[in-house]
C-alpha cells in the first residue's frame, strides 16, 4: 500500500470515528418511502425547512443527519460495500472526492441546463445547488463591548481570546474554506498552505473554539461570539431570527465556494434519492435556499427581498471564487499538515 493512501486510509478512520449513525438509521433506509440523505443538519442551511417541504410535495421522508462533510465521505467510504446513503451534500472538494473513491453515482436531474459549467461534473456525479461567502458571524451582544472585527489580524488580538471558532478544518468542509480563505489572505496558495498553518497557531494562542458540527445555535446563544462561517448563516440569524449578529468580509480577502449533492452508488432507493435531488432544483426547491440567504445555483430563485439583505457588491468584491478542482486536490496535504503541525 502506498504512503498516500496509507495516509488517506487513516485521515478516513478519524473522520469515521467522530461520525455516528444508528442501528434504527440503517433500518429506515430500507423503507420505501424514506430515502437517507448524509450530511442534512437542519440548522444549517435551512435544511429542516427543506427537508420538510420535500416530503409534503413528495411523500419521501429525509430523516434529519448531523455528520459534516468530511464525516459523509468516510461513511460512504466505509459502507462502499453496503451503501446506507441515498444521497449525500457536502462541500465541492468532498464531491470531487467522492467521486474518485467511487461511491457516487451519475445523475442529471432536473433544470440540469440551468447550472453553470464549472458547477458541476459533466457527468453528473456532482452539481452545486448553492453557494456562500465565507466571513465572521459575529453575535455583537456576546462581544463583552469589545468592536465588531474587521479583519482576520483583527482575530488574534487579545481582547478576543475565547471568543473566536471555527469548524475543524480537517473535517469539516466549511473549516476548510476558512483555512483557504486565510490562507489566500496571508498571501499563500493552493500549493503552499504554510501562512494558514502558522496563522492557525497564531491563533491557538488565543484560546479559539473548534468544533466539528455545525454551531449555528451556539453563536445565538453567545457561546461562540465570532465564528468563521457563511453570509447566508448570518443572514439568517439576524433576518429570520432576530438576532443582533452582523457579517464581515474580512479586509484582506475572502472567497466563496458551491455546497453540492450526490446520488450514492448502489443507495438502497435510488429512485426516492433521484426525485430528492430533482426537487432541491426544482423551482419549489431552491426557494427554499434564497429564502435562506444562500445564493441558489439558479439565479432565478432569488427573491428581491431575499437580494435586499446581502452586504453591498462593493464588500463582496473581496471574495473570490477558485479553482475547485484544485482545492480539492489540495485539501488532504492540507488536513495532514493541520492534524500534525497546530497546536
Amino acid at each position: 500500500m502506498s504512503l498516500k493512501r496509507m495516509n488517506l486510509k487513516r485521515l478516513y478512520q478519524a473522520l469515521l470515528a467522530t461520525a455516528v449513525i444508528s442501528a434504527s438509521g440503517a433500518a429506515t433506509a430500507q423503507s420505501s418511502d424514506n430515502a437517507i440523505c448524509y450530511n442534512c443538519p437542519p440548522e444549517w442551511a435551512d435544511w429542516g425547512t427543506q427537508l420538510r417541504l420535500i416530503e409534503q410535495e413528495t411523500g419521501i421522508h429525509v430523516p434529519q443527519d448531523n455528520k459534516n462533510s468530511g464525516q459523509s465521505l468516510a461513511q460512504l467510504v466505509a459502507e462502499a460495500a453496503s451503501p446506507v446513503a441515498d444521497v449525500v451534500y457536502y462541500g465541492v472538494t468532498f464531491g470531487i472526492q467522492a467521486m474518485e473513491e467511487d461511491v457516487v453515482t451519475p445523475y442529471q436531474p432536473e433544470h440540469w441546463d440551468e447550472i453553470p459549467e464549472g458547477l458541476k461534473d459533466p457527468e453528473g456525479n456532482w452539481f452545486a445547488i448553492h453557494s456562500g461567502t465565507l466571513g465572521f458571524m459575529v453575535n455583537v451582544d456576546a462581544l463583552d463591548g469589545a468592536p465588531v472585527p474587521t479583519s482576520w489580524e483583527d482575530l488574534l488580538k487579545p481582547e478576543y481570546r475565547g471568543m473566536v471558532g471555527y469548524l475543524d478544518p480537517a473535517s469539516a468542509f466549511v473549516g476548510y474554506v476558512g483555512a483557504v480563505a486565510v490562507n489566500l489572505a496571508m498571501g499563500g496558495d493552493l500549493n503552499d498552505f504554510t501562512p494558514a498553518i502558522d496563522y492557525f497557531n497564531q491563533l491557538a494562542e488565543n484560546d479559539p473554539i473548534v468544533p466539528k458540527q455545525t454551531s449555528y445555535a451556539r453563536v445565538l446563544s453567545g457561546e461562540i461570539p465570532i465564528l468563521l462561517d457563511y453570509d447566508f448563516n448570518a443572514y439568517r440569524a439576524r433576518h429570520s431570527d432576530g438576532a443582533n449578529v452582523e457579517f464581515v468580509i474580512p479586509e484582506e480577502g475572502s472567497v466563496v465556494v458551491p455546497y453540492v449533492m450526490s446520488l450514492v452508488k448502489d443507495g438502497p432507493n435510488p429512485e426516492n434519492g433521484q426525485q430528492v435531488l430533482d426537487f432541491v432544483l426544482s423551482d419549489q426547491g431552491q426557494a427554499v435556499w434564497a429564502d435562506a440567504y444562500l445564493r441558489p445555483v439558479r439565479a432565478s430563485a432569488i427573491s428581491p427581498e431575499a437580494r435586499e439583505v446581502f452586504l453591498p457588491d462593493s464588500e463582496y468584491a473581496r471574495a473570490e471564487a477558485l479553482d475547485y478542482p484544485a482545492m480539492a486536490a489540495a485539501q488532504r496535504s492540507f488536513s495532514e499538515r493541520y492534524l500534525s503541525e497546530v497546536r
